[in-house]
């Protein structure tokens, strides 16, 4: 569990995101933390340069179709990273625990397969306060910091 600020970052150790483009893929379940991770995300690469007609969107309906919706961005749009983000609460069946192997696994798989980093912003969590508490609220937003884990893996690409 996170202790300390999320959106924490030294800006002057982020390479310029100009040059970069940017595919999003936002799971639609559990969208209030999602759609806080989005805005996070995608001020932080703007923050940092990018440009807004250089970060694409693209909404699947859960964390499981996450992987798909990565793989279709990469094979159809000419990106330097891609960012999954997703949420997945724990409930009172092991359903949390299959869905959040396979993600896992699946966003790993990519990052083997393709040469563009899929950065992994999924939260999983034992309670939905858990999740509110890291997609802005008081441990700040992992979308800002996945932002930043893009932008410093596609310039990683670049060498």
């Amino acid at each position: 569990m996170a202790t300390t600020n999320l959106s924490i970052y030294d800006k002057a150790t982020i390479p310029n995101a100009k040059n970069f483009r940017f595919g999003i893929v936002v799971s639609e379940w559990n969208s209030e933390i999602t759609d806080n991770l989005f805005l996070g995300a995608k001020e932080a690469l703007l923050d940092n340069g990018a440009l807004s007609e250089n970060i694409i969107k693209w909404d699947v309906p859960g964390s499981f179709e996450l992987i798909y919706g990565c793989k279709k961005m990469i094979e159809t749009q000419k990106l330097d990273a891609v960012i999954a983000i997703g949420n997945v609460i724990q409930g009172e069946t092991k359903h949390f625990d299959f869905v959040c192997e396979g993600v896992t696994q699946g966003i790993k798989d990519l990052n083997i397969k393709y040469d563009i980093p899929t950065i992994f912003c999924v939260l999983t969590d034992n309670t939905k306060q858990q999740s509110l508490d890291r997609s802005g609220g008081k441990h700040g937003n992992k979308g800002v910091e996945c932002a930043i884990a893009a932008i410093k893996m596609a310039a990683l690409r670049q060498f």
